[in-house]
Order: C-alpha cells, then sequence, then structure tokens
C-alpha cells in the first residue's frame, strides 16, 4: 500500500522534468513576443536545472537524458550563435533517428541496445518481451521524426512549440502506456516497474 503513492510521486517527478524545459520553452516564446533564441537559451538552462534535479533525486542521469540534453546544449548554442532558427527546430528529428537507428541495429543484430538503457524499468520482462517492445518504440522514433519534419517544416514557430508540447510529449507517454499489456504477457512485474519506463522527451 504504501509503494503506491510514492510509485505516482516519482512517476509526477519523472514527467516534470520531462516536461519542465520545454513548459519553460514555450512559456518563454509567449512572453518575450516570439523571441525564439531567448527562448532556446532558457531552454538549455532548464534542462542543466532538470539533469541536476534527476541527479539529486536519483543518484543517476541515464544515457539517453544525457545524449537528449547534449543536443540540447549544443544544436540549442548553434541556433543561438549562428542566429538560424530551424536548427532548433531540426532537433528532434535528429534526435528520433538517432534513436531509430540504434534501436534497429539492435534488432538486427541481436544485440538488447533498449535493455541495457531501460533494463532496470522492466523487472521480469523476457528476451522476446524485449525483442517486441524495442520493435515498437523504433517504429514509434520513426514516425515521430517524420512527424516533427512535417509540422516545422509547414507551420509557424508558435504551432511547432504547441505541438512538442501538447503533441508529442503526450504521444510518447500514450504509447509507453500502450505497450503495457504486451509487456504484461511476456513476463513484466508490474508491482516493480519504475518510472524510467518512459523515454525522456527530446
Amino acid at each position: 500500500m504504501s509503494n503506491a503513492p510514492a510509485s505516482a510521486d516519482g512517476m509526477g517527478m519523472r514527467l516534470a522534468l520531462d516536461l519542465g524545459p520545454l513548459a519553460v520553452y514555450f512559456a518563454a516564446y509567449s512572453f518575450s513576443h516570439h523571441n525564439i533564441f531567448l527562448s532556446t537559451g532558457l531552454f538549455m538552462v532548464a534542462t542543466i536545472v532538470a539533469m541536476g534535479v534527476s541527479w539529486m533525486r536519483y543518484g543517476k542521469v541515464s544515457a539517453i537524458q544525457c545524449f537528449s540534453a547534449l543536443m540540447v546544449l549544443v544544436l540549442g548554442g548553434l541556433t543561438i550563435v549562428l542566429h538560424q532558427e530551424w536548427i532548433i527546430k531540426v532537433k528532434p528529428t535528429i534526435y528520433y533517428v538517432t534513436l531509430t537507428l540504434i534501436l534497429t541495429y539492435g534488432l538486427l543484430t541481436g544485440k538488447p541496445t533498449l535493455q541495457a538503457v531501460l533494463g532496470q524499468a522492466y523487472p521480469g520482462l523476457n528476451a522476446e518481451g524485449w525483442r517486441l517492445l524495442t520493435r515498437n518504440w523504433a517504429l514509434f522514433f520513426a514516425g515521430m521524426a517524420i512527424a516533427n519534419e512535417l509540422v516545422w517544416r509547414n507551420s509557424s514557430t508558435s504551432f511547432w512549440l504547441s505541438y512538442k508540447l501538447w503533441g508529442s510529449l503526450p504521444a510518447t507517454i500514450l504509447f509507453a502506456a500502450a505497450n503495457i499489456p504486451m509487456l504484461i504477457k511476456h513476463g513484466l512485474a508490474t508491482d516493480g516497474l519504475k518510472e524510467e519506463q518512459i523515454p525522456p522527451e527530446e
């Protein structure tokens, strides 16, 4: 009984850490008269803060979180220095494509690339479950890469930011939840689920 509130609290904190930088990005853009360069700078700061909180609360920062933060800092920095907003807009595409390639490589070679990152989040999951989960996430990330390209190339910056906050993040959470029934069939111990089961948003 006592584990449920702690788990809910953990999921809420993880969601806040993922959503926080995006919320700062969106709010800064709205209140700065659509200054995407100022917004990008604050997004970078918020990302560093979120990583710091993650380290203090969980005692670690996952490899995929570090990769996401590195992309924010590098491409965000280039966006500001070169004064080209398309650079930060293409960041999610690069992120999603990279993850798709890594997961596809794992599927083709039989190496548990996803399990190496999220293994502790899915206790009891058997090899077939990991294979199916890896396939599903690879397809999902490929679809998200295409979606990001379609949105940023065919809409305003305001709409793109709204899509990131209210479109891509909820889609990721819902997709993670939709995989649970399949995972339970392949040995997932639901009472041992950890909050790391949802990959961090790009």
